[in-house]
Parts: C-alpha cells; structure tokens; sequence
C-alpha cells in the first residue's frame, strides 16, 4: 500500500509526467466536444429509434467513441483509420520491400509506413462516409442531400476521422499509452452512465439471474484478461565471457519474456473492423436500382446477420489475426540475429536458425493459447445474447474486452514512466 501511495505521490509532484497526464485528458475533453457536433438536417427521434434496432451500428458506435449515436462530425470514430493499418499490414505479407520498411529501417521506416496508412485513410473515410450518408437517407434518419451538400458533408465527415487520427497520435507521441486506442476507450467509458440509466429505467425483476449471470461473466473476462495480459513464458539466456581490454564482460544469464498475448487487443479491433465493413458495404448496395445488386445485398446481409455465422467469423478472424498481428511485431530470426550479435545464446540451442526455430516453435504454442482465449472472450457475450435475448450484451462483452486491456496498457506504461523517474 506504501508502495501505491508512494507512485501515486510521485504522479502528481512529477511535472512531465503531470504534463503527459493532463494533456491525455484534455484530449478527451475534446474529444467528446467534437462528438457532441451533429452533422447537418438529423433526425433526433429516427435516429435513435434506428440504432435501438441495429446491433451492426452499436458496434460501430464503439470505434467512433460515441460519435455514431448522435451523427457528429467525427461519427466515423478512428474506424477508417484501423482499416487503412490493416490494410497496410497485410500488404507487408505480398511486398518484402514494405515489410522490409516496417521492420528493419528503424524509425525512419515505421514513420513512413505510418504516413503510408495515414494517406490510405482520406479515401477510406471519404467512401464510408458516403456510404453511411446514403444509407441514413435512405432510412430517413438525415434529410434528402442536394448533391453539392452530399459533397460537404462527405468533406466535413472525412476532415473529421482524420481530425480524430491526429489527435490519438499526438496522445500517443505527447501523452502516455496508445492514442488510438485511448480514443475507442473514452468513448466506451463516456457512454456507461448513458447505459447504466437505461438498465435502472428497464429494471425487470424476473430477470435478476440473467443480469447476475452477466455480472459474474464480465468478472471472469475481467481475471481472464488480466491473467492472460500479464502471463509470460522465460526463455533463458546466458551472454558469453568476453575479455575487452583488462575487463571481463558477460557470463551472466537473465532471460527473454515471451507474452501469451503479443497482440493485446488489437485482434478484437480488426476483427470487428473486418466484419462491419462489408456489412456497411452491401447495405448501401441494398438501395442501389438494381435487381441483380438488392438481390445479393440481401442474401449476404442475411447470411452476415445470422447469429451462429456471426460468432463464427467473429472467433476465426480474432484467432487469424492474433497469429498474424503476432507474426508481424514479433520476428523470431531478427531476435535471434540480435541475441547472436550481442554474443548471447540459449543453453541447449545453437545460435542462429536453430534459435530462431526455438523461439518460433514456443511463440506458436503460447499464441495459441492466447488466440483460444481472446477468440472465447470475443463470442461468449454473443452467445450469451443468443441464449439470454439481451442484445445489450454482445456490445457489452467486446466493449469490457476492450476497456481492460487498455486500462491494463495504460498502468504498465505509467508504471514504466514512475520506475524511470525513480531510477
């Protein structure tokens, strides 16, 4: 507890890390002033009644951190930009040479690879933002836009998302923690009282097991993801005796931590992003005059809205992605590479691809672990609106995910700040 005390302390009498700490907060501070900003000609009443009936657009409501409900400017949310960084990863799997950006030219690369995906997002939000205006004025939520004032609201929308990027990346590069996913989480936070009231308002006593059941789901995801965060598997190392000079240096062994959950919770967000794209997608090609176009919108979008299907996709990409995300950040040979220029080797195996083998063949065991976990945490609260009828509940479930994982980022990266202070 002394302990605690003693950080906390520190905390506020710092001034840079007051400083970091007070300019994530007047991020968020703007960022839900911005999410309060209506787009032009919305109707409250429809609008409200359109996403009490759309779980497709709750979802989407956590990446826009609230800013869908009420069709701001930043309605979007970091949405587009989530999808240009998927779209660049997977890029880095077909082209070496952008892989080779990413990995190995230091942080002149990742700066450019940053600037790459930035780029890719204007048309990205452009095309969302189209889609979803179209899609609302077909559903009478927004009036009937001229074309000029479709254009504007296109503009303003775009201007919006990319607005919000800038602002996750200066909390990033002046705050502390992943702006990114900071911005997804102020949102989510932003809109528990709202939920809260509403669950007070439709109190139903009959249904007080389902809600305990829910409560002690949420406290199982909760220990599951801390547990399964901070669990790590020790690799040990030993760095050889190397004479230099009239000194001796290594002959010490430490180890190399490998996490059972590399990714984190980006998994989750680019799983959510791949499933809610295409159904924005053939929504609005559902009101296109066209037979053969409405026909097919509607059979997908039937196939898509089907709760097993849905669960399904949604654990199979999280586990797909967790490999992947995994595969990207984390080079077995590059580790290996560094452990054999710094003259370190793990007892038992030899330098070079045989290490490189071993540290791949532990990191696929632990990633599947990790993968299983996320993937369950990820459709448990789908399946248990499947069995419950509670639709609130397969928001919930993702939103919590998510909420615990970057509060548990967040406290690490404080942590490492107050360790470096105190040093």
């Amino acid at each position: 507890m002394s302990r605690l005390l003693e950080k906390i302390r520190l905390i506020i009498h710092d001034p840079a890390l007051r400083k970091r700490l007070l300019f994530v907060l007047g991020a968020f501070v703007l960022f839900r002033i911005l999410a309060t900003i209506p787009i032009p000609g919305v109707d409250t009443a429809r609008l409200e009644s359109f996403f009490s009936s759309s779980e497709f657009l709750g979802l989407l409501n956590i990446f826009s951190g609230g800013g869908l409900s009420n069709l701001s400017i930043i309605m979007l949310g970091v949405g587009p930009y989530i999808t240009a960084s998927i779209i660049m990863q997977l890029l880095t799997i077909m082209f070496p040479r952008l892989k080779a950006l990413y990995q190995e030219e230091g942080e002149a690369g990742r700066r450019k690879f940053a600037q790459y995906s930035r780029l890719l997002t204007v048309p990205l939000a452009a095309l969302q933002g189209f889609g979803f205006l179209s899609i609302l004025a077909r559903q009478q939520v927004i009036l009937e836009l001229s074309s000029f004032d479709l254009v504007i609201n296109v503009i303003l929308i775009t201007a919006g998302s990319m607005l919000l990027m800038w602002i996750g990346e200066l909390i990033s590069e002046f705050g502390i923690g992943n702006g990114v996913s900071l911005l997804i989480f102020a949102g989510i936070v932003a809109g528990l009282p709202g939920q809260l009231s509403q669950l007070l308002f439709t109190f139903d006593r009959a249904q007080i097991p389902l809600y305990l059941a829910f409560v002690a789901a949420a406290a199982l995801i909760v220990l599951g993801v801390v547990v399964i965060t901070e669990a790590e598997r020790p690799i040990p190392v030993t760095y050889a005796k190397r004479v230099r000079g009239m000194r001796m240096y290594g002959g010490i062994s430490t180890y190399l931590p490998i996490r059972v959950n590399q990714a984190g919770v980006i998994p989750i967000i680019f799983a959510l992003s791949i499933l809610l794209f295409p159904q924005m997608i053939f929504n609005f090609l559902a009101g296109v005059d066209s037979d053969i176009f409405k026909t097919v919108s509607r059979v997908i979008l039937s196939i898509m809205g089907n709760q097993w299907f849905y669960s399904i996709a949604y654990f199979a990409l999280v586990f797909v992605f967790t490999y992947f995300y995994t595969a990207v950040t984390f080079d077995p040979d590059v580790i290996a590479t560094n452990l054999q220029k710094n003259g370190a080797f793990i007892p038992g195996v030899r330098p070079g691809q045989p290490t490189s083998g071993h540290i791949a063949k532990i990191l696929t065991r632990l990633t599947l672990v990790g993968a299983l976990f996320l993937g369950l945490i990820a459709v448990l609260p789908l399946l248990m609106r499947t069995f419950t009828g509670i639709a609130a509940l397969s928001i919930g479930g993702t939103a919590l995910l998510i909420v615990v994982s970057v509060v548990l980022d967040l406290v690490k990266k404080i942590d490492a700040q107050v360790s470096i202070r105190e040093y």
